[in-house]
């Protein structure tokens, strides 16, 4: 069951002390945390989305060729994955696709204007692309970290033609008010490199809203049992369970699962973790405990020349 985690990006790590430099966080002392050194997410290795049309699907081809069928619109619930986080017993994230909820639904950049607020958080999507994540801090822009840099952007220029929404209310954590959330991410534009704290750019905005330092590099104690659960839904009645010592972790891995779509995911649980139906009397939900695997970086890739960076 282990060779799931095959697919995480834990390269190289030490550990290192961290502390919140904010002082967001005043209920702990300085924790012992790791420092990863090399990330294969979104701001190192995204590439631009393919052109789309209205409703999120591509152009049809203009070349010599038969002609390709029509666009399909992007669907959420064809190409992302059902979700719940767990810290112990607690949830504290939940991405549902029950009947008429609409909180999922996407827009095109013009129309997500007329519906953030500063202090929103906006995610960018699209099929085979890891999610974008930014806040909204009015006047038509948002800041977000993108390609190891926190940049301050038109919220249509973020998008980069992707489709997105307002996604307040996917983590349950208890939000600081919109003048705190815009006046975080502002303090921190111009940030790259050695001077970040966050591995991608869901991290970065989740912290500017609810200023917790488990959405930073290194922001907790990985010593013991696995507190975190990522529940991935595999249908209406079945579900399966992997456990993380940090949020980061996490967040990591459900971001390469909505970056390989749905599909991709359930292949992977049934070929790797062979998933068997459960007999009668035991829980619907199987559980895999993943022990993270070094591989080396891509050769040529940002990955070669990272280094340790203490927060």
């Amino acid at each position: 069951m282990g060779n799931q985690v095959e697919k995480l990006t834990h390269l190289s790590y030490k550990e290192v002390p961290t502390a919140d430099p904010t002082g967001v966080d005043r209920d702990d002392g300085p924790r012992i945390g790791v420092s990863y050194i090399f990330s294969n997410d979104d701001e190192d290795v995204e590439q631009q989305p393919p052109p789309q049309g209205p409703d999120g699907g591509g152009f049809p081809d203009s070349g010599d060729g038969p002609p390709l069928p029509p666009p399909q619109p992007y669907d959420p619930r064809q190409h992302e994955v059902e979700c719940s986080v767990f810290y112990r017993d607690e949830c504290i994230y939940q991405k549902s696709f029950a009947p008429g909820s609409a909180a999922l639904s996407t827009y095109t950049p013009e129309n997500l204007l007329n519906k953030c607020s500063p202090g929103d958080l906006v995610e960018f999507v699209s099929q085979a692309q890891y999610p974008h994540w930014a806040v909204y801090v009015g006047n038509f822009q948002v800041v977000h970290l993108h390609r190891l840099e926190v940049s301050n952007s038109f919220l249509t220029d973020a998008s980069q033609g992707r489709r997105g929404r307002v996604v307040n209310d996917l983590y349950r954590y208890k939000p600081l008010s919109p003048s705190a959330v815009v006046r975080n991410a502002l303090a921190h534009v111009g940030a790259k490199e050695r001077e970040l704290s966050w591995r991608n750019s869901e991290s970065f905005a989740a912290w500017c809203r609810y200023g917790k330092r488990e959405f930073k590099i290194g922001g907790e104690l990985r010593i013991g049992k696995q507190p975190y659960r990522l529940q991935i839904q595999l249908s209406a009645q079945r579900s399966h369970t992997l456990e993380f010592q940090s949020l980061e972790d996490l967040i990591m891995e459900k971001r390469r699962n909505d970056q390989i779509g749905r599909a991709a995911v359930l292949q992977e649980l049934a070929v790797h973790l062979h998933p068997a139906e459960p007999d009668e009397g035991e829980s619907d939900a199987a559980r895999t405990t993943p022990s993270p695997r070094p591989r080396p970086p891509a050769p040529g890739s940002e990955e070669e020349d990272g280094e340790a960076v203490t927060h």
